[in-house]
C-alpha cells in the first residue's frame, strides 16, 4: 500500500452502481439488494459487490473467485442454496471480482501489465477501507484461495477465518512449467483452464455442468483478460507455509477439496504445513473439481459448523446430518482467550457417523 495521501487520492475516484439481481427466491423471501462498487487501487481498478448490511461485532464474508470465473459463476450456486440463507442473514458479504473479470468488463489493451496475485491481495485493504470493514471471513477458490491466503499473511489481524477451496500454495516448479508449456502447444487457453477447474473424469463425462462452464469460458467476451489472470496464477510465488514456523495462517482455516480433484495433492500438502490446532480438512466425495458448484448443501453445512466453532451462530438450528445423528463437538480455547475455536466435525462416508477428534489434531473429513 502507498502512503495515506495516495490512498485518499485514489479513493476519490470511486464509482458506485446500484443493482438488484434476479434470482430464484425462497417462499417468503424478498429480493436481496446488491451494490456494485469500483474503486481505484495502486494496481488498477477492482470491482466488488456487497449484499446485506454490516452486522454489529461481526466480520464480513469476503469471497474471491478462481480463474475463468467471476463471483457469480463461482459462488452463486452456493450462496443461493436454501440452507445457506440462514448464514447470509447473519453476515454482510463482499464478492470481489478480479480486475477485468466482472460482467461487461472491457478487454485490456495489448501489453497491459496485469497485477500479480500478490498485488491482487494488496487491493483488498482498499476495499475494506472504503467499506469501513475491520475484519473478514474469507472464502476463496483456487487462485482466489491463494490471494486470500496472501492477504491473511500480510494482514493477520483483519482475518477471523478462511475457507480455502482447491488452494495450491506452491509456486510452479520446472517440471510443472515444462508440462504447462507442452499442454499449451496442443490445448487452447479455455481447455487448459477447464482442466484447472475440473477433473479429467468430469470433462470426459461432459455433464450439463461441464457443458455450461465450457460454453461460459470458451465464449467469454473477456477471454483475453481471463488469460492474463491465468498467467498471473501460473506465475505465483510460493506462500512458504511452515508448520511451527513464522509463516503460517494465524486464524482458523477450513481446507476443502473434492476427492480426485485436480488440486487434491496440493491441498493435502497445504494441510500438512498449517497449524493443526487451527486447521480442518474437508475432502468431499462425489464433488469433482468445484465442490461449491456440485455439493453446495454439504459445503454449506460444513461452513455452518466452521462458523459455530468460531463462536458465531451458536443458536443456529442443526441441519440434516445432526438431526438424524448425534454429533459431538470438541472445542479448544485459543491462546489469547478469545472465542473458543471448535474443531470441525469429522464425517465418515463409510460408517455414516459423525465424530470429533481431540483438540490440536487436524480433522480429515470425507463426505
Amino acid at each position: 500500500m502507498e502512503n495515506g495521501g495516495s490512498r485518499q487520492a485514489t479513493m476519490a475516484e470511486l464509482q458506485e452502481v446500484q443493482i438488484t439481481e434476479e434470482k430464484p427466491l425462497l417462499p417468503g423471501q424478498t429480493p436481496e439488494a446488491a451494490k456494485t462498487h469500483s474503486v481505484e487501487t495502486p494496481y488498477g481498478s477492482v470491482t466488488f459487490t456487497v449484499y446485506g448490511t454490516p452486522k454489529p461485532k461481526r466480520p464480513a464474508i469476503l469471497t474471491y473467485h478462481d480463474v475463468g470465473l467471476n463471483y457469480k459463476s463461482c459462488f452463486q450456486p452456493l450462496f443461493q442454496f436454501a440452507d445457506m440463507q440462514e448464514i447470509i442473514q447473519n453476515f454482510v458479504r463482499v464478492h470481489v471480482d478480479a480486475p477485468g473479470m466482472e460482467e461487461g468488463a472491457a478487454v485490456f489493451p495489448l501489453g497491459y501489465q496485469y497485477p500479480s496475485l500478490d498485488q491482487l491481495a494488496d487491493m483488498i485493504p482498499c476495499i475494506l477501507q472504503y467499506l469501513n470493514f475491520s475484519t473478514i471471513i474469507g472464502v476463496g477458490v483456487g487462485a482466489g484461495a491463494y490471494i486470500l491466503s496472501r492477504y491473511a499473511l500480510n494482514h493477520p489481524d483483519t482475518v477471523e477465518g478462511l475457507v480455502l477451496i482447491n488452494i495450491d500454495p506452491n509456486a510452479k516448479g520446472w517440471m510443472d512449467w515444462a508440462a504447462h508449456k507442452l499442454t499449451g502447444l496442443t490445448s487452447s487457453i479455455s481447455e487448459m483452464i477447464l482442466g484447472h477447474l475440473f477433473s479429467q473424469e468430469e470433462l470426459s463425462r461432459n455433464s450439463e455442468l461441464i457443458q455450461k462452464y465450457r460454453n461460459i469460458i470458451t465464449h467469454a467476451p473477456n477471454l483475453d483478460n481471463i488469460e492474463l489472470y491465468w498467467n498471473s496464477y501460473n506465475n505465483r510465488r510460493d506462500l512458504n507455509f511452515e508448520r511451527g514456523g513464522d509463516i503460517t495462517l494465524k486464524c482458523p482455516v477450513m481446507l476443502v477439496v473434492g476427492d480426485q480433484a485436480p488440486h487434491e495433492d496440493a491441498v493435502v500438502e497445504c494441510n500438512s504445513k498449517l497449524d493443526p490446532t487451527q486447521t480442518s480438512f474437508l475432502k468431499m466425495a462425489d464433488s469433482g473439481g468445484q465442490p461449491q458448484l456440485t455439493q453446495p448443501g454439504k459445503l454449506t453445512e460444513a461452513f455452518k459448523y466452521f462458523l459455530q466453532g468460531m463462536g458465531y451462530m451458536a443458536s443456529s438450528c442443526m441441519t440434516r446430518l445432526s438431526r438424524s445423528r448425534t454429533a459431538s463437538l470438541t472445542s479448544a480455547a485459543s491462546i489469547d482467550g478469545n472465542r473458543s475455536r471448535s474443531r470441525t466435525l469429522s464425517q465418515s462416508s463409510e460408517s455414516g457417523t459423525l465424530s470429533s477428534g481431540p483438540p490440536g489434531h487436524t480433522m480429515e473429513v470425507s463426505c
